[in-house]
């Protein structure tokens, strides 16, 4: 930090001519206890201050005295506005009194002490006196750099993805981070300062206080869960002053181990396959380099493969190992080729060759297939065989595509879908603003949470917000944050918003359309400054963030009614993602079935199936409120169907069921605590009414109650 930064830019500037007299009343008028003294150039004399004063009344010396005869003319330590606070108070604690090489402009005696309290420095730049630091300037910047660093640790230490977890001599903890309350299931607040015996009875950290002796790589187990866990002593000045454990949770590499093995049997297979064919095989990349064959290939032509691998067509060509290459046909034309090839070994060969394309629409591959035509009829049957081994292969990479849709919580199971994830994962690699158009309970949050963690900020935040859930008199700060003392109610220190929260991440504006015209106007600013300011504020804050909006309004037609601003709105629809409604996409209803069927019946720990009619009478209904109102039926279906089977019966009535709409709502299947069945019928009531209203306002007015009561009872029940 620099001096520039925390100075005082208009000093009180005193000539050698002013009076004791005169300088107390500056004094006192402008609430300083010193100044400098300057002459008529404005370069530096020396300082005034009010010890001169209270000396001068000590010895009875005349008030009218002149400042020249008393101020202090040695002993003087300026800087520049470009000297840093940091490099000044280290030089007055160890810098001796006179050195050649004091970075600062000190006039100084050889008696000056090193490290004499310093309470005000003239800022001098070019000869002339243009600011003052006080010792209160100096504190508030040495205390605002020690925030800054101390802020700065403990983000750092809750960033961090294993637990970690300190304590002192006495055994109390000192520090335990977010995984800790993640993983270990204990919330900072309980745990810290109490010992850590009470809440880890099995700890061997009290062990490596006593005897210092660290301990790494020990496998330990808390509340089921298995861990790794490095222990430490903590020492300083020769005494340990406590311990600290970093922990591992093994499920973690279990799970890395196990894709692992997946994906060494995926190549093993992949290589049985290959090698497996009776007809030649033969890659190249697109460069025309020989990057593999099978045996059928060396067979065939009677080439050993070690004379070809990484030798490119275009030699071997040249020098006769082929009398024309497919694979260069293929790079040329961009186009599958075949051709019909005699062998140097006099055979006749059917040669094709197929272009394999990467996401970018890239030739990357050339794979060519080679088949004796001669021994055609005869290998049919092993052709079957082959293809048999390569349609199992080819299910086996359908299941692993299914599993890692599984992991990003999608169901994907329509042409519609599966073009809508491509070109989001394309859009992922690409840091644009992208705009997720569709209607309530489609899933826009999903395919925005699926574009952060398959980009480069995937290790960052992820925060969604839906502007129509918070009331409009809170959004700006929630959004921007706040200074201290900004409004009635603000906490004193002030508030961090949205935006800093997510730096470095993904932001995701749900509900854009809903979004007050004013705070359209800051959004745009953020969106092309790259730039906040609190509520309240006057500086600044640079912000990383992505945004991605979405909307189930007709932003282009609010735009024409003035109800959305046009330069906002071009803005935002960069690159728009439409995802289709659900009505439109019939065919994903019986995996979506099955998947919020297996979901309902872990949470309630049931074993409920649907029947066949049920799934063709779902498949066929038009779902107006699309996949959030599917969840929806499948968990009441769940709860209050009597039997384990869902029949037509357990319907809604405009489904064609027989119960009632009271009997759907409310269902007493056994006894449990009158506060949870409370909070069952809160929590419908509330899901039903947000999938009808798209705003807190108007779900508040439905039901009878403030909105403020709204937006917490949705938040404590997770109702987006």
């Amino acid at each position: 930090m620099k001096f520039s930064e925390v100075m005082s830019r208009d000093p009180l500037l005193l000539s050698p001519a002013h009076t004791i007299r005169e300088v107390a009343g500056m004094f006192l008028a402008r609430r300083i206890d010193g100044a400098p003294v300057v002459d008529e150039r404005g370069e530096l004399l020396g300082l005034f201050t009010k010890s001169h004063i209270m000396r001068a009344m000590h010895e009875g010396i005349d008030p009218l005295t002149p400042v020249a005869d008393l101020m202090t003319r040695d002993h003087l330590v300026t800087v520049s506005p470009e000297d840093t606070v940091e490099e000044f108070l280290q030089m007055m604690m160890d810098v001796p009194a006179v050195d050649a090489d004091n970075p600062f402009h000190m006039l100084v005696a050889q008696d000056y002490p090193a490290s004499r309290p310093v309470g005000r420095v003239p800022v001098v730049e070019e000869g002339l006196v243009v600011g003052m630091a006080t010792r209160s300037d100096l504190a508030r910047a040495f205390l605002d750099l020690l925030n800054s660093v101390s802020n700065e640790l403990e983000t750092i230490v809750n960033s961090v993805h294993n637990p970690i977890i300190s304590i002192d001599r006495s055994g109390d903890i000192r520090l335990f981070n977010r995984a800790a309350e993640r993983l270990l299931g204990r919330k900072m607040e309980t745990v810290m300062g109490k010992n850590v015996k009470a809440f880890f009875p099995t700890t061997r950290l009290l062990e490596t206080l006593r005897t210092g002796v660290a301990e790494y790589s020990q496998g330990i187990e808390i509340d089921g869960k298995h861990f790794l866990s490095n222990r430490s002593p903590m020492i300083r000045d020769g005494q340990i002053i406590g311990a600290v454990a970093v922990l591992q949770d093994v499920t973690e590499l279990e799970a890395v181990y196990r894709q692992l093995q997946q994906s060494n049997r995926i190549n093993t297979e992949l290589d049985a396959i290959i090698e497996s064919s009776f007809d030649g095989l033969f890659v190249t990349d697109a460069h025309a380099v020989v990057l593999r064959m099978n045996k059928a290939f060396e067979r065939i032509y009677g080439f050993d493969r070690q004379e070809l691998l990484g030798r490119n067509m275009y030699d071997l060509v040249q020098e006769g190992y082929f009398s024309e290459s497919v694979s260069l046909l293929v790079l040329q034309r961009q186009e599958p080729v075949t051709i019909v090839q005699q062998n140097i070994r006099g055979k006749t060969t059917l040669v094709t060759g197929n272009p394999v394309y990467n996401e970018d629409g890239e030739i990357f591959r050339v794979v060519t297939n080679v088949r004796d035509i001669s021994e055609l009829n005869e290998l049919k049957h092993k052709l079957e065989q082959a293809q048999s081994l390569s349609d199992h292969y080819a299910t086996q990479l359908q299941q692993l595509r299914m599993k890692l849709l599984e992991e990003q919580r999608m169901i994907v199971n329509s042409a519609k879908m599966e073009h809508l994830l491509q070109m989001a994962l394309r859009l992922a690699r690409v840091d644009t603003t992208v705009l997720i158009l569709g209607e309530s309970g489609v899933g826009k949050e999903l395919i925005a949470e699926t574009i952060h963690n398959n980009s480069d900020r995937r290790d960052q935040a992820f925060i969604r917000i839906n502007c129509a859930a918070i009331p409009e008199t809170l959004l700006e700060s929630e959004l921007f944050g706040y200074e201290g003392g900004a409004f009635t109610g603000a906490r004193k220190e002030g508030k961090a918003g949205i935006f800093e929260l997510a730096d470095g991440g993904t932001l995701f504006l749900d509900e854009i359309g809903e979004l007050p015209l004013p705070l359209q106007a800051k959004l745009l600013r953020v969106l092309q400054d790259r730039e906040i300011t609190r509520v309240g504020g006057s500086r600044p804050i640079p912000v990383d963030v992505r945004i991605v909006t979405g909307t189930n309004r007709d932003l282009a037609e609010m735009v024409k009614k003035k109800a959305f601003r046009e330069d906002l709105y071009y803005r935002l629809n960069v690159v728009p993602l439409s995802v289709p409604p659900l009505r439109e996409r019939l065919e994903e209803v019986p995996a979506l079935l099955a998947h919020f069927l297996h979901k309902f019946n872990q949470r309630y720990k049931l074993n409920k199936r649907l029947s066949a009619e049920v799934v063709d009478r779902l498949c066929t209904y038009s779902w107006p409120g699309n996949v959030r109102e599917l969840e929806n039926l499948v968990e009441r279906m769940v709860v209050i169907s009597a039997g384990d089977t869902i029949t037509c019966d357990d319907l809604p009535v405009n489904l064609g069921g027989t119960r009632s709409p009271s009997a759907m709502e409310v269902a007493v299947t056994d006894i449990i605590p009158l506060r949870e069945a409370i909070e069952n019928v809160e929590r419908q009531l509330l899901e039903k009414a947000f999938a009808r209203f798209r705003s807190t306002r108007r779900v508040a007015q439905e039901l009878g109650v403030n909105q403020s009561t709204v937006v917490r009872k949705a938040a404590k029940y997770g109702i987006q």
